[in-house]
Order: C-alpha cells, then sequence, then structure tokens
C-alpha cells in the first residue's frame, strides 16, 4: 500500500482505505474453527510445504490474497499466485482501466482446494458511477519450485467471463451500440437468445460504425489487444444504436436455443437452401466456444452426402442399384466396419445409404482412380474451403487430398475431414436445391463483401436421387426415429464421428424440411440420432 493507503480490522471485517475511499471490504475466512483440511494444518500461504494442497493451506492463501487485491496492493496479491507477472498487470488493470472506484470482496467457504467469492465493484468513469456484482472463484496450487501453496492464476479469477487473453476495460468504445434485428423485424437480445451473445458481438464490432449510432460509455471485455469483438457487462451512458437486418429468424432462433440446451457440448445451424440465408445459431457449451460457426471436428457420415454425390456424378453407383454392403472392407491395410458389423445382402445403394453402410461407400474407390475426387466434389458443387464470408467469423470445412487408408476414412467423414454445423446445413441445403449458394447472415451490400459461388451445379440427376435416398433414410432408415415430428417433404442423413480418446463418438444429424435446412453436432453424443438428430428435428418443425 502507498503513504495515503490506512487499513484496519474493524469487528472482524477487513477494511482497505485507498486514497481516502473505501476500495475494498474483504471478510475473513480460514479462522480456528472454520475451514479445515486432510493436510496442511494451520501452515500459513508464505509458509513452504509438500504434498497435495490441505482446504485449511487454500482457505489462509486465499484470505491473503483476496485481502490484497482489496486492499488495492496488485503486487502483493500477484506475488501469492503462480504467475506473479500476469497477475500483477490484471489485477493493475481492474483499477486503471476497468475503473473500479470501490471493491467489496466476500470470500464464501472452501471446497478442498477452491475457494468461491462474491465482488460487488462500482465503476466510475467521469462522475457517473454504476454497481458491479458477481461471483468467481480462485483454486490453490503448490508452487513448483517454492513448495507454497498458490492462487492458480487464470484471468478468470478476475471475472468469469474473462478468456486467457481477453482484458476488461471502461470508457467509451470505437463501436457504437447497434441494434440487431431478426428478417421480421423482431429484436435480438443476448439477454432472451444467449446463444447470440458473440454473434451480437462481432456484429457491433463490424458494422457499427456503419450505421450512423453514436458509442455511449460501457464496461466490456475484449481481446488484449483491442482487435475483434467485446462483450458488454454494464452500460454506464446509453450509446445511440443503430438497427442492423440480420437474415435470423426469430422464432427458429428460439427453438434452436431450446433444443441446445437439453444437451452438452451441443451446436446447430438452420440455412434458407433457396438463398443462403442463416436462420439460427445456435451453441450450448461450458466454454462459450461458438463451435456452430467455427467449430472443426470430423464429420462422420454426414460427409456421405458428398461422397454420394461425388460417386453418383461420376455414374459408379445408382440409387436403385445394388451397392455391396458387407460386414467389412480392408482399404489401404486397415479394416473398415459398418455399425455393429451389419451387412445388407443385395441392398440397392439408396438402402446402404439410408442405414449408413460404411463399406458401400469404400468399395469404389478402386473404381474412382482419382484421389482428389472428393475435395474436389466438395469444392467445386458444395463450396466447401472457398473463403466464405459470412458477416462473422466462420471457419470453411476442410476436405484434403487422401490416399490410402486416409482416403477410406475421407468416405465416410473420418480423417483429416472438419466440418461444423454450418459447414453441413451448406451441404445439405446444397443437395437440397442442387445449387450451392453462400451461407449469409446479413446483407454483403452492407460492407461489400465477395460472396463464395461454386464452380458448376449438381447434375439433376444427381441432385435427384441424392434428395430421394435422403428422404428415404428419414422415412426408413437410420433417421426415420429423430424425424418422425418432422411433418411433409423431409429428408436426413446421420452421422458418428470417432474422436481418439473420447468414449462415446460426436453425434451428427443433418436434415432439411420445405426450404429450411440444418445441421447439429453434439460432442461425445453418441450416434447420430441419439442427440443431434432431436435437435435438428426441433429447429425444422420450429419453421
Amino acid at each position: 500500500m502507498n503513504g495515503a493507503a490506512k487499513s484496519a480490522v474493524v469487528g472482524g471485517v477487513f477494511l482497505a482505505m485507498v486514497g481516502g475511499t473505501s476500495y475494498g471490504v474483504y471478510a475473513l475466512v480460514g479462522d480456528e474453527n472454520g475451514g479445515g483440511g486432510s493436510s496442511g494444518g494451520a501452515r500459513t500461504a508464505s509458509e513452504k510445504g509438500s504434498g497435495p494442497v490441505g482446504e485449511k493451506e487454500a482457505a489462509a492463501t486465499a484470505k491473503d490474497f483476496l485481502a490484497a487485491w482489496a486492499e488495492g496492493d496488485g503486487r502483493k496479491a500477484a506475488d501469492l499466485t503462480n504467475n506473479a507477472a500476469a497477475a500483477q498487470s490484471a489485477l493493475g488493470d481492474f483499477t486503471a482501466k476497468a475503473l473500479v472506484s470501490k471493491a467489496v470482496i466476500t470470500p464464501g467457504p472452501p471446497t478442498g482446494t477452491t475457494v468461491p467469492f462474491a465482488v460487488a465493484a462500482e465503476i466510475t468513469y467521469e462522475g457517473v458511477t454504476k454497481p458491479l456484482v458477481y461471483d468467481s472463484r480462485l483454486t490453490v496450487v503448490r508452487g513448483l519450485t517454492s513448495g507454497k501453496p498458490l492462487v492458480d492464476w487464470k484471468s478468470s479469477v478476475i471475472h468469469p467471463e474473462l478468456g486467457p487473453s481477453d482484458t476488461l476495460r471502461a470508457g467509451a468504445p470505437a463501436s457504437p451500440p447497434v441494434k440487431a434485428v431478426d428478417r421480421n423485424g423482431e429484436e435480438l437480445t443476448a439477454e432472451k437468445y444467449p446463444s447470440l451473445r458473440t454473434v451480437l458481438a462481432q456484429l457491433r464490432e463490424t458494422y457499427g460504425a456503419k450505421g450512423g449510432g453514436k458509442p455511449g460509455v460501457e464496461l466490456w471485455i475484449g481481446p488484449g489487444d483491442g482487435n475483434g469483438a467485446k462483450r458488454t457487462l454494464l452500460t454506464l451512458v446509453e450509446g445511440e444504436p443503430s438497427t442492423l437486418k440480420t437474415y435470423l429468424d426469430a422464432k427458429v432462433q428460439a427453438a434452436a436455443e431450446q433444443a441446445v440446451a437439453k444437451y452438452p457440448e451441443a451446436s446447430v445451424v438452420a440455412v434458407k437452401p433457396s438463398n443462403g440465408h442463416i436462420l439460427a445459431i445456435a451453441n450450448h457449451r461450458a466454454d462459450g466456444y461458438d463451435a456452430a460457426m467455427t467449430g472443426n471436428r470430423a464429420p462422420g457420415s454426414t460427409m456421405k452426402v458428398v461422397t454420394a454425390a461425388m460417386l453418383l456424378d461420376r455414374g459408379l453407383v445408382a440409387a436403385d442399384k445394388p451397392a455391396e454392403c458387407t460386414k467389412d472392407v480392408v482399404w489401404g491395410g486397415r479394416t473398415f466396419h459398418n455399425l455393429k458389423n451389419f451387412e445388407l445382402p443385395g441392398a440397392t445403394f439408396a438402402k446402404s445409404f439410408a442405414q449408413s453402410c460404411n463399406t458401400a461407400f469404400i468399395k469404389p474407390i478402386d473404381d474412382v482412380r482419382d484421389d482428389a475426387a472428393l475435395s474436389k466434389e466438395a469444392r467445386e458443387v458444395f463450396g466447401i474451403g472457398l473463403d466464405w464470408k459470412t458477416g462473422i467469423k466462420s471457419t470453411d470445412g476442410k476436405v484434403p487430398t487422401a490416399t490410402g487408408a486416409e482416403e477410406a476414412a475421407a468416405y465416410i467423414g473420418q480423417g483429416r475431414i472438419t466440418m461444423n454445423p454450418l459447414n453441413v446445413a451448406s451441404i445439405t441445403a446444397t443437395a437440397r436445391t442442387g445449387v450451392f449458394r453462400q451461407p449469409l447472415l446479413v446483407s454483403p451490400d452492407l460492407d461489400g463483401r465477395t460472396v463464395a459461388t461454386a464452380e458448376r451445379r449438381m447434375k439433376p440427376g444427381v441432385q435427384q436421387q441424392l434428395v430421394s435416398m435422403m428422404r428415404l433414410t428419414a422415412a426408413g432408415g437410420t433417421g426415420t426415429r429423430a424425424m418422425a415430428p418432422v411433418g411433409g417433404d423431409k429428408g436426413a442423413k446421420t452421422g458418428s464421428a470417432e474422436v481418439d480418446g473420447a468414449g462415446s463418438p460426436d453425434s451428427w444429424f443433418t436434415g432439411f424440411s420445405g426450404d429450411v435446412a440444418a445441421a447439429a453436432m453434439v460432442e461425445g453424443g453418441g450416434h447420430g440420432g441419439d442427440a443431434a438428430g432431436p435437435i435438428v428435428a426441433s429447429v425444422l418443425t420450429s419453421n
């Protein structure tokens, strides 16, 4: 503390005074009658120890750290962490850049080495003060070289929404606020549609300055380098927003939000095949990652939509012609199996598609005689890898050229192929109409974006057979149970993608109904119809 600071213990509560104003209040924890632990005894935070950190050690270290933070002594607090440089910088920014004028920090009872705490802060900017209240937590670990119990430093100690490279800032942001509305003019807010929080932040960052609005004063979370979307935590002075029209549909978005909420690590995207407009984007993930738009996971058998199109395109299969579906097949020195080693003697290619027979898709490889055939089909017809510019950050699917066993794996959506729900929804939309239309969240006229176009459209005969096989999958194949609630003209494809080290495969599902195509992915969700299927069905029935 500097010379202007005073401190005292009043009634068992730590009160810090900085510059004559109350900065922090810290309620003591870990006294003789509280906490307790199986190891560590009553050792203080400064003492060296060995073995696992005990609950009393964690409580004592947390007490010292939070008290120093409440005092405004960033150096002292940082020295009680395992990354003093990063901690001191962040703690200093808490007052200097987040403009915290007062903070009351109240710890809760420890659970093992984790100590929760509540922060009641005030943010002051040019005479305007607003409260900010939130909960966070810290974990205490043993210092690798010192042996001392130390706070395991993470940015989220400062605020739970801070990522590793994020910072907390207050002031007048460069981008004015925007009022994002759906295709029918209904306002879209992060409070009503939580999955759109990062989407709305990106839209503001990109288009806020183009709409004529005026910035207010805010507290926000953003990348440490200042580049990229910001997430507003608190508004001190309201700005004047401009209205930004998106192609989202509030009704479909609401259904997507509700559907993914039923499954952990779930994501879904819906698009209109007739024009590529994105109707919904939803994620339910603990890490806040936008897997729907930027994920890159093996898509499993949903990739068979592209593989089937390529085989049909080259005349190597036909929906009504036999396609040998054996229990297994060896290619490139590796044996590939069907789920539970099923086989379909005498089955047509359409039935093999509907029942997701892996071997029926791998056996024709020798007749293709082109290692790049699948990547060509994906790029030239389905627009995969053409650098889509949707209006926010999105990741293109990847279908690299492969040989041997890796080529066989690619034909069934494994190997080095990566996709996300946006990519797979677009694949289904292309199959539905025979024409690739790049997905769009907002009009390209807003900023003159170049929209990707595919080299060629799907042959009419290929498109007709592909749609008929997807209809069969929904009506009498692996997608039947999931698509049962969906009425009218409908089609689907299931997928399960094995991931190294995972106990359960990723669940993938894609389908169409009318002029809506959707795709969902649930990490570790099992087979395609188990988790991703009901999500897609919920979205399709909302339209």
